[in-house]
């Protein structure tokens, strides 16, 4: 990309957003090692790097995307490395039921379809047919002052895709069934998988991806003091 056309660093952040749709169309290598390249200059405490990724593209992709929605399909039981609130309360109740009820609309799916709603949520599982997956590991002896430094690699990450025209979709679903990418990609019992991510070109042609959330005020957020 000439430099004239770069983002600055406010339109990268400003541009990248949760996609959940995706061309059948790979994201070529040198683009997705050049965004890692970057992601691995995140800041971490101490320097130790927590961060396990592994990323399967074409048949490795396919066999997974295959082996999720099976399980989602058969409603089998999840096996998650790592606990997660069951319910979110307050504020973060009315954000999180903001952003379905956003989604489901763009999506033609009203509160009283139960059908679609599953069907939705299926479309996690078939990765929002993204050519490309990622799971985001670190040791599972590791706590959640750790997990801060994944949470700062990925949005490194995400921020380096946009910046190089690739879209992303951070994926919490992806932690349901930690066996299969455990057993695809062959590593140990001592790694536990935090998220996923699904990237590849946005299929602007999907009324999903029109959807646009806002942010609550920095006063909301933020306490100054002098």
């Amino acid at each position: 990309m000439p430099e004239s056309q770069q983002m600055t660093f406010e339109e990268t952040v400003k541009t990248r957003r949760s996609v959940r749709g995706f061309l059948d169309r790979p994201v070529p290598q040198k683009i997705i090692t050049e965004a890692f390249e970057l992601a691995q200059l995140s800041p971490s405490n101490s320097n130790i790097q927590p961060w396990q990724v592994f990323v399967a593209s074409g048949i490795t992709r396919d066999a997974i995307r295959e082996l999720l929605i099976a399980q989602f399909n058969h409603g089998f039981e999840r096996n998650s490395d790592f606990s997660y609130p069951e319910r979110f309360d307050g504020p973060y109740r009315k954000r999180q039921i903001d952003c379905a009820v956003k989604m489901w609309t763009e999506m033609g799916i009203t509160r009283e379809d139960k059908i679609g709603r599953i069907s939705a949520l299926l479309r996690n599982f078939e990765l929002f047919d993204a050519p490309h997956i990622a799971f985001f590991c670190m040791e599972k002896s590791f706590t959640a002052t750790v997990a801060v430094d994944l949470g700062i690699y990925a949005q490194t990450l995400m921020l380096a895709l946009t910046s190089l025209g690739i879209s992303s979709c951070a994926m919490g679903s992806m932690r349901n069934w930690s066996d299969i990418p455990r057993e695809i990609f062959g590593f140990g019992e001592n790694l536990g998988v935090v998220f996923g991510m699904a990237f590849g070109f946005e299929d602007t042609a999907l009324p999903v991806n029109n959807l646009r959330m806002t942010r609550s005020p920095v006063t909301e957020c933020v306490t100054f003091k002098d």
